[in-house]
């Protein structure tokens, strides 16, 4: 199996200010900012920035990585916790929270995975918060209709919500979480009017947003 070779000393440095860059641009404009302005806030011409990053998606999987990993950690220190509801509301209201203090992931939440590796990582994570689900409905504190699934109609709700008050009340997202934690408790449970989406349906949505830009 080949090995990939270490990078000269300046490759390594015009990547990891192509990645550094990356961050500070998609965190100020969005994932889908010109490309072009990452090149010069790094200090290198655009075409340096394609030989190591062919792809806007391998961009963003660089600037994002740390962040996935970081929500990996949040679904293993969830499945430490003893007691399923708490276990089920840590897992949610940090990956709410990582949401709110990074645009990055916020963005990410709506958009299909940009690379394999990252693609991987999420689905480690997401077995985590299968054992999860599984254990807070086992235990009758979950509703028992709630699917992995679902989890995005609450990332997707929470990253409107948070474009909409993140200058005007940083907070408020806390109590929309708060009434749809309550709502779902199994005690508070009543039938759905339509089953949940699939996850190649899931996938369908996140592949919806706009493609590759070369801008």
């Amino acid at each position: 199996m080949p090995v990939d070779k270490p990078l000269r000393s300046d490759a390594r440095r015009n990547r990891d200010a192509l990645v550094t860059a990356a961050r500070d641009v998609f965190e100020a404009r969005g994932l889908d900012a010109p490309l072009k302005e990452i090149a010069a806030r790094a200090g290198v011409a655009i075409g340096t920035l394609y030989n190591r990053f062919p792809t806007r998606d391998d961009l963003i999987a660089a600037a994002v990585e740390d962040r996935i990993e970081a929500g990996g950690r949040i679904a293993e220190e969830a499945l430490a916790i003893d007691d399923p509801w708490d276990s089920f509301v840590y897992l949610v209201e940090k990956v709410c929270e990582l949401q709110a203090s990074d645009r990055l992931l916020s963005e990410l939440a709506v958009r299909a995975a940009p690379s394999t590796a990252i693609a991987n990582a999420q689905e480690y994570g997401h077995g985590i918060m299968r054992r999860i689900i599984t254990r807070a409905q086992q235990s009758g504190a979950l509703r028992a209709d709630w699917v992995l699934e679902d989890i995005a109609f609450i990332t997707w709700s929470h990253t409107r919500i948070l474009e909409a008050t993140a200058t005007i009340a940083p907070e408020a997202w806390r109590r929309h979480l708060a009434l749809t934690l309550d709502g779902l408790r199994a005690t508070a449970a009543h039938p759905l009017p339509v089953p949940p989406i699939t996850e190649d349906q899931l996938m369908q949505s996140l592949r919806g947003q706009p493609e590759d830009s070369r801008s």
